[in-house]
Parts: C-alpha cells; structure tokens; sequence
C-alpha cells in the first residue's frame, strides 16, 4: 500500500484527516440506519393500525380549521402524518402493482375493525423497503407503506411510513460535503504547516552550494523553529570554518614565500651544474605549487553573484582560444544557451577540463547538451585515459597520475580539484570516464532550477 500513499507531508496529512472523517461518517452512517431500521419494526401490522385509528378518530371529532394544527402534533419520524388538499381530485383505487399484499391487507382490515366502519376507503400502496446497511440489521426492515383514509366528512389523511429516500440523499449530501469542506481545509493546513519544511529543505540543499546564503526566518512550530535556529546555527559554524580554513591556506602559501626565495639564492651559490639545475627546478615547482594555492583561495573566499551568461558563448571562446594557441579543439552544440551561473568561476573551472585534455590528451571534443531539467557538457580527449582505480583520485589537490602528468606538461594538480569544487557549488558535478579504445570523458551535469 506504501506505492500509493503520495510523499508529500502535505499530502499525507490531508489523506489522513479525509480517511478519518469518512470512517467516522460511515460508522455514524451504520448506527443510524442500524437505529432506523429497529425503530421502525416497532410499527408491526396491529401497532400501525392502532396509530393510524387513533388519529383517525381524532381528526374525525376535530374542525377542519383545527386538523391541521392537530396533524402538526401527532406528526412523527417513523409515522408521517399530512391531510390531502380538498382541492385535488378524489384518488383512485390502487391498482395491482400498488398493493403492498397481506402486509395491507392485514392493515386495512384492522383499521376498519377499530373504526367499526367496514366500508371505511382505505387506500394502501407498498413501495420496496430499503437496503440494508451492509446487512447489519437484525431483521429485514418493514416495507414502506403510505395509507390514505378518508374522514367522515370526505377529507383523506394521507399516513407514510418509512419513505427515507430523502433522508438517504441529504445522508449522501451530508457526507459529501463534510468530506469537500474538511478535505480542503486539511490540505490548506497542511500546506500552511509543511511550507517551513519545504523552506528547511531547500535551504538545506542550498548550503552545500552557497555559505554565504542568508539565513532561514525562524517560522512554524515550536519544533520547527528549533530545528531551523540549530541549522542557522550549524550554517554560521560552516561559514566561520570554511573562512578559517581558506584563510590559513593563503598564509602558509605566502609564507612559504621566503623560504623559497632563500633556497634559490643558496641554489645560485652551489658550484655543480647539474645539482643546481635540479634544485632550481623543484624550487621553480614549488612556487608554482604555492601560486595555484593562492589563486584557489583567494577565488574560494571571493564571493561571487549569480547572473545569466551565455553557456555556449563562453565554451565556444575557450575553444577558439585554444585553436588560436595551436591546440586541436572543436565544439558541437547549439550557439547559444542562458544559463544563471557565477561566470568567472564556472570559465574557470571549464578552462582547466579544456586545458587539461589538450595538454594530457592531445585535444578535445567540447559538446554542450540541453534537456529539460539540466545541460550536460562533455569533454572528450585521444589521450592514453586513467587508471579505473585512480579515477576518484584525480580530484585530490596535488594528486597526479604518472602516465598522463608530467612536470613538462605543467600543472601542479589543482585543476580537477578547483573543477569540481566549482561545479558542485553550482548544483552539478563532473564525472571522468574512459571512452571505449582510447582516450577520457569528462562528463558535467549542471541543473537549469537556481539554487
């Protein structure tokens, strides 16, 4: 049954309430009719009789000024008393398929005896009884039976017993509209009740792509605003870490400075050749290594606006710039696409998967599609590919895998490690994989919904 419960709170809370109600109903439904049914065989054949005698009897010895006001008070549920309008033609004999069989018989004899007047019209129609509530009567219920007697004076009182098919509609209406009224307002409840929810989740999904989003209004129930204070708080420790971290970073790498600068005066000074080129070139190395680490944090501490950019415009430049470098690179795809990106950032970070499968795959394929909920960019290279158990790694700051990176090629490993970062702060990711025969896939996914 879980397969068709829908997974919205809202909507669960409001199922919830409607299949409640309608139980109630049901149940209230089953005592009534059960009630009804029970009360109604307290009318059997000698009973009705007596009753419809005795008003007769009254109404016989009251003025016709006086009856109606009489036929008010004797009028009751299970016995509905009314007089005939004098207006209306006398009524006629009921013919076969109106007789309601002994049942009537037995009745219109009675009422004749009581009255002592065996000519008495007395008109008897039968009509089928009414169901059973799921059969949970104790007996089958009496037929409905409507009589018609005539007054001494020629006035017919018309007697009904039975005839709820009115009371069944206003039963069917009644729950009907108990469910519509309730129904809509468990919904707009609901609704009200799971809107921080919705808020709570989004937001949650928002920070692993902006710390520097405001924080949550504290709104809803106590709980609520318990847990939306303890993720506030949780997203300004988050914050506060993240600066720490990146502003360490950028001081060990200036500091790192001046210890390089002496090691390459005392590299100048070494009288060997061959040592002093090797150690200029680690030295040379490490400058780059902390130059890279210095860019990436001062691009991760910059806090940059979402605005629309051209998503084919700025792929198509990076490719020319490296067919203008000499480089092998093509583009496949529509000419332009608007998406809401930080766009120094994200050419930043399809820069270094371009450059990197120019200078580690001998060229690359850019291609750029849009579907309905994302664009997928791929990038494709000749190289000789990775490792499958290095894939995940490459991501790793400074890590290099021997056969595709080599300090000829440039690079200190920070390429990968920035793309992504950038990515996933976007809502996306990028994915490597080897293509079939030869050569590597960078698959990126960003969604086309702002975050």
């Amino acid at each position: 049954m879980r397969r068709f419960l829908p997974n919205g709170i809202a909507a669960r809370f409001a199922l919830t309430v409607v299949a409640a109600l309608v139980l109630l109903q049901a149940v209230s439904a089953a005592v009534f009719w059960i009630g009804r049914d029970e009360a109604r065989q307290n009318y059997p054949p000698r009973v009705l009789a007596q009753r419809v005698t005795a008003v007769v009897r009254v109404l016989d010895q009251t003025s016709p000024s006086e009856r109606q006001r009489i036929v008010h008070a004797l009028d009751e549920p299970n016995l509905e008393v009314r007089l005939r309008d004098p207006s209306l033609p006398p009524p006629q004999r009921m013919g076969p398929e109106g007789e309601p069989g002994w049942f009537g018989d037995a009745i219109r004899r009675r009422v004749r005896s009581e009255l002592e007047d065996e000519r008495r019209p007395v008109l008897i129609s039968a009509a089928p009884p009414p169901p059973r509530l799921l059969g949970l009567a104790a007996e089958p219920p009496a037929p409905r039976l409507r009589i018609l007697v005539r007054l001494a004076d020629g006035q017919w009182v018309v007697f009904s017993t039975g005839d709820d098919s009115s009371w069944t509609l206003r039963l069917g209406l009644w729950l009907l509209g108990s469910v519509v009224v309730i129904g809509g307002l468990s919904v707009l409840a609901a609704q009200r009740i799971s809107a921080p929810l919705r808020r709570f989740a989004a937001a949650a999904e928002r920070l692993g792509m902006d710390g520097e989003a405001p924080p949550l209004p504290e709104l809803g129930p106590s709980e609520l605003k318990t847990a939306t204070r303890a993720f506030n708080q949780m997203q300004e420790r988050l914050r506060r870490f993240v600066a720490d971290r990146t502003q360490m970073l950028a001081a060990i790498s200036h500091d790192l400075r001046t210890p390089l600068t002496r090691m390459r005066l005392r590299a100048d000074l070494i009288d060997d050749d061959e040592i002093q080129g090797k150690m200029i070139a680690d030295v040379d190395e490490m400058e780059q290594m902390v130059a890279a680490t210095m860019a990436f944090a001062r691009d991760d501490a910059r806090s940059e606006a979402r605005v629309p950019v051209d998503l084919a415009d700025l792929l198509q430049s990076l490719v020319e710039g490296q067919t203008d470098a000499g480089a092998e690179a093509s583009y496949a795809g529509p000419d332009h696409f608007a998406l809401e990106c930080r766009p120094v950032a994200l050419r930043r970070a399809f820069g270094n998967l371009i450059d990197n499968a120019v200078k580690h795959g001998g060229g690359a394929q850019v291609g750029l599609t849009v579907e309905a909920t994302q664009v997928t960019v791929t990038i494709d290279d000749d190289g000789p590919g990775i490792p499958p158990e290095e894939i995940e790694e490459v991501f790793t700051p400074f890590h290099r895998v021997d056969r595709s990176r080599s300090k000829d090629t440039g690079g200190v490993g920070l390429g990968l490690a920035i793309a992504r970062t950038v990515l996933r702060r976007h809502g996306g990711d990028v994915i490597l994989a080897n293509r079939p025969g030869t050569g590597l896939r960078a698959t990126v996914v960003l969604p086309l919904a702002t975050v």
